[in-house]
C-alpha cells in the first residue's frame, strides 16, 4: 500500500508540474532522471556487464516437483553495442548436477542486427537461426539502460500507465516493433523489471521477466543494477550477481563476419525417420538427430514408445509408424519421462488422437502442459483440440495379447531419472530405455542404476534398443558403462 500511495503522490505531482506532457512521457522521463538523465541514457554507446551466478537447466529436473538442476556460471560477460544493435555473451559454466556430457562448458554467442551467431572454442563463427536472432534482440531489452533507450526513441509507442502489483507499469513498443512491459518502483522511480512474451514448444506462451536490484552508479554516470534475475514463466533462467557495469568501454569486434552474413540462417531440420526391424512386430524408428522411438504391433493396434523432442519430430514419427502397418490404427504413445526433450511431442500425440501411458508422477505436469495456452504460435493441439486420455503407471504395467507382450517398469533408485519408464519384451529379451544409457555419452555417472534395475526386476536383456544412441548388445552396454563410469560434477 505504501508503494501505491507514493505512486499516487508522484502522479499528482506530475500533473501539477508538467501536464503539457503525457502521463507515459512523464513516467519514462522520471525513470530516466532517477538513473542519471535522458541525455546520459541516449548518449551511452556501449555497455559491458561482468559477473557470475547460476543458470538452471529448464525441463531437466529429477521429478517435476524438484528444483531445476543448476549450472554455476563462474564467469559471465555480456557486451552490447547500443548504437548498432549488437551483443556478445561469453560465459563459462560448470554443472552442479550429474551430467553425461562435459561438465565444464564455455558458451560464446552473439547477435548483429538480424544475424545471430555462435563461436566455438576454436574461434569458428557459425550462423544461428532466425529465432535465435529474435530471442537475442529481445534479450538486449532486458536491462534498464536498453529498455529506457528504446522507450525514449522518437518512434516508440507507449500504452497507458497502470499498476502491476505494487509497481507502476507501462507497455512499450519500440521503433522496430518489439514489445515489452517496463515496471518502475514508485519509491525510487528506478526500473524494477522488464517483461517480454515468447513461445516455448513445451510451455506455450511464456512471460520472460528480468528483475533489477542493487543499483549503483557506474563510471560516475548512470545508476545501473548489480543484480539481474531472469525467469521464464515460473522457472529461473539466470540469477546474475554483477561485479562490474562499464559504460562506453571499448568493445572487441562485435560484428558477424561477411561469411556468416552471407550464409542463410538454418531453418528447421527435415525430419527423416528410418525403420529397422528388431523383432517380430517391433521397429526401431531412428533417422534425423538422436531421438528415436520404438513401434510395437499388437493384434489390432499399434503402440509407440516415445513421442520425442517437438511437434515436427513426433509428427514425422507418427506418420512413419502408420505407414509401416497401415492396416492397424496407432492408438497409444508411451512417454518415458517428463524431461522436455522426451515430452516435447506430448501435445502432438494427443492432437493425433493417441492415448498416453506414462509414470504416475508425470500426470500432473502432463495435464498442465496439455492445458497451457499456445497462441503466439499455434501448435497441432491448438489447431485440432482433442481430449487428454492418460494411463498412469505406478510401478509395472503389462501390455499383452496374442501377438506381443511388453512390460513397462518404473526405474527405481535413479539419482537423475525420477519419473522414468522402461520397456522389456520377454520374447526377444529387448530392453527399450531413454536416458538410462546412450552410447554417445562422454560419461555414465548413473550407469550402474541400469544393471541395478535389471536385477531388481529379474530381467536379462540381450539387446538395448535405446531412445538415444546406437542399438547394442546388452553386454556391450555394461562394458561401456564400466569404462566411462564417473561421478564427477
Amino acid at each position: 500500500m505504501r508503494r501505491i500511495f507514493l505512486a499516487l503522490i508522484a502522479l499528482a505531482a506530475w500533473c501539477e508540474t508538467g501536464c503539457m506532457f503525457s502521463a507515459e512521457d512523464r513516467m519514462i522521463h522520471a525513470a530516466a532522471d532517477a538513473m542519471g538523465g535522458a541525455d546520459a541514457i541516449r548518449g551511452a554507446k556501449t555497455l559491458v556487464i561482468e559477473g557470475s551466478g547460476a543458470s538452471p537447466n529448464l525441463g531437466q529436473n529429477r521429478t517435476p516437483q524438484d528444483e531445476l538442476p543448476v549450472w554455476r556460471v563462474s564467469t559471465y560477460k555480456r557486451s552490447m553495442d547500443l548504437v548498432n544493435g549488437r551483443m556478445r555473451t561469453d560465459q563459462l559454466r560448470v554443472a552442479q548436477f550429474l551430467f553425461a556430457g562435459a561438465t565444464v562448458q564455455r558458451q560464446n554467442q552473439g547477435v548483429d542486427g538480424d544475424v545471430a551467431f555462435n563461436i566455438s572454442d576454436d574461434g569458428t563463427m557459425t550462423r544461428a537461426s532466425a529465432q535465435a536472432a529474435q530471442d537475442r534482440r529481445m534479450e538486449m531489452l532486458h536491462h534498464p539502460l536498453t529498455a529506457l533507450r528504446a522507450a525514449l526513441e522518437p518512434g516508440a509507442k507507449m500504452g497507458t500507465p497502470h499498476f502491476k502489483g505494487d509497481f507502476q507499469a507501462i507497455d512499450v513498443t519500440t521503433s522496430h516493433g518489439d514489445a515489452f512491459t517496463l515496471t518502475i518502483d514508485p519509491a525510487t522511480n528506478l526500473p524494477h523489471s522488464v517483461t517480454t512474451m515468447a513461445y516455448n514448444a513445451n510451455l506455450g506462451d511464456v512471460a520472460i521477466e528480468t528483475l533489477f536490484d542493487k543499483y549503483e552508479t557506474a563510471d560516475g554516470r548512470l545508476k545501473l543494477p548489480r543484480k539481474l534475475k531472469t525467469t521464464l514463466d515460473k522457472y529461473v533462467q539466470l540469477d546474475l550477481d554483477v561485479d562490474r557495469n562499464s559504460v562506453d568501454a571499448p568493445l572487441e569486434n562485435m560484428t558477424a563476419t561477411d561469411k556468416v552474413k552471407a550464409t542463410d540462417a538454418p531453418g528447421p531440420l527435415h525430419e527423416n525417420v528410418t525403420a529397422q526391424v528388431v523383432g517380430k512386430g517391433i521397429w526401431w524408428l531412428a533417422g534425423t538427430g538422436n531421438h528415436r522411438s520404438v513401434l510395437f504391433e499388437f493384434d489390432d493396434h499399434l503402440t509407440l514408445f516415445e513421442a520425442p523432442l517437438n511437434e515436427a519430430r513426433t509428427k514425422a514419427v507418427i506418420e512413419k509408424a502408420r505407414s509401416i502397418v497401415p492396416s492397424k490404427p496407432l492408438t497409444t504413445a508411451i512417454v518415458s519421462h517428463h524431461h522436455f526433450d522426451h515430452s516435447g511431442g506430448l501435445r502432438t500425440a494427443v492432437a493425433e488422437g493417441l492415448s498416453i501411458i506414462t509414470y504416475s508422477g508425470n500426470v500432473d505436469l502432463f495435464k498442465e502442459l496439455y492445458e497451457r495456452k499456445h497462441s503466439i504460435q499455434e501448435d497441432a493441439l491448438a489447431k485440432n483440440p482433442k481430449p487428454l486420455k492418460i494411463t498412469p503407471v505406478a510401478d509395472h504395467l503389462k501390455l499383452k495379447d496374442n501377438s506381443l507382450e511388453v512390460d513397462l517398469y518404473y526405474t527405481k533408485d535413479n539419482p537423475r531419472e525420477g519419473t522414468n519408464l522402461f520397456a522389456y519384451v520377454p520374447r526377444d529379451r529387448i530392453l527399450v530405455q531413454a536416458d538410462l544409457y546412450d552410447s554417445t555419452w562422454l560419461q555414465h555417472p548413473w550407469g550402474d542404476n541400469l544393471a541395478h534395475n535389471m536385477m531388481l526386476r529379474g530381467l536379462l536383456p540381450a539387446t538395448d534398443v535405446p531412445i538415444h544412441g546406437a542399438m547394442e548388445p546388452y553386454p556391450t552396454v555394461l562394458q561401456t558403462i564400466a569404462l566411462k563410469k564417473s561421478t564427477r560434477r
